[in-house]
């Protein structure tokens, strides 16, 4: 198994489903927890020297941070709703508390805090949701915390690809620190298939190919692309949902096409 994809598992008596760190996934920036919690339960996380946003997934919360509190958030019982979700932001040396009102599913997305901003929640109407992309390029966007909102590290955006679809396509990548023409973002792919017995494949590979690995990933799995570009194509008979976070030295997203696949977009335009 490659050792860019972290399979979904959670343990008797958790409500753990995946935990990267930056020691465990041998970057700088990011972290990544992902829990479900069921009617009632409860899960708490101390921020320490990160910043954190927690997306609310699916289901219905109350959530606090140490001097904040918020109930009864959540809209949506799935994420192939195509609604915005509720998200809570802590900054450092702060906490975040969510409470499941139903079952619930909920992300930890977490990197470098310098505690520069408040606690606050982000509600639907906050966030920026658009579609790009044409025939089977065409992707559904939510942008949660990247320009809409402001943040030290933390770009948190989430995308649903349609069946028989592709996205982050044509390929791209952001691992060169060369603004203003391209900036270095670790990113994680947290993936969700419709109906969930699905599969997906997610390809990350670097232009020297010493990083080549192409995953078949399932409900719940998360991969990892600390560089090289990063396409994710989708089975006919399935849609794909996937939570991105990025973080880098700077909070800028500015991407860099794969030369040998950039025609595509400049055909697309013309269509």
């Amino acid at each position: 198994m490659s050792h860019l994809l972290s399979k979904k598992r959670q343990l008797d008596g958790t409500t753990l489903t995946q935990h990267v760190t930056p020691q465990s996934a041998n970057w700088r920036y990011i972290g990544f927890e992902a829990h479900l919690l069921k009617a009632g339960e409860s899960v708490v996380i101390q921020t320490e020297t990160d910043e954190v946003c927690a997306v609310v997934l699916s289901g219905k919360a109350n959530a606090s941070t140490k001097q904040e509190a918020w109930k009864n958030i959540g809209d949506r019982m799935s994420v192939f709703e195509q609604k915005a979700p509720y998200s809570v932001y802590s900054p450092a040396q702060d906490e975040i508390r969510i409470e499941a009102i139903t079952d619930v599913e909920v992300a930890f997305c977490k990197a470098p805090g310098k505690g520069g901003f408040q606690a606050k929640l982000i509600t639907p109407e906050q966030c920026q949701y658009e579609t790009r992309g044409v025939t089977s390029n065409t992707r559904h966007v939510c942008n949660i915390l990247f320009g809409n909102e402001p943040a030290d590290s933390l770009l948190v955006c989430e995308v649903i690809t349609p069946s028989g679809g592709w996205s982050s396509y044509p390929p791209h990548k952001h691992d060169t620190d060369a603004a203003p023409a391209e900036t270095q973002l670790e990113e994680t792919y947290y993936h969700k298939i419709d109906p969930p017995q699905g599969f997906a494949f997610q390809r990350v590979y670097t232009d020297d190919r010493s990083i080549d690995e192409t995953m078949a990933v399932e409900d719940g799995d998360l991969v990892m692309v600390p560089e090289g570009y990063h396409p994710v194509g989708v089975p006919h008979g399935y849609q794909s949902y996937y939570l991105n976070v990025m973080a880098g030295p700077s909070r800028n997203w500015i991407f860099h096409n794969d030369p040998d696949h950039e025609w595509i977009i400049k055909r697309d335009k013309k269509a």
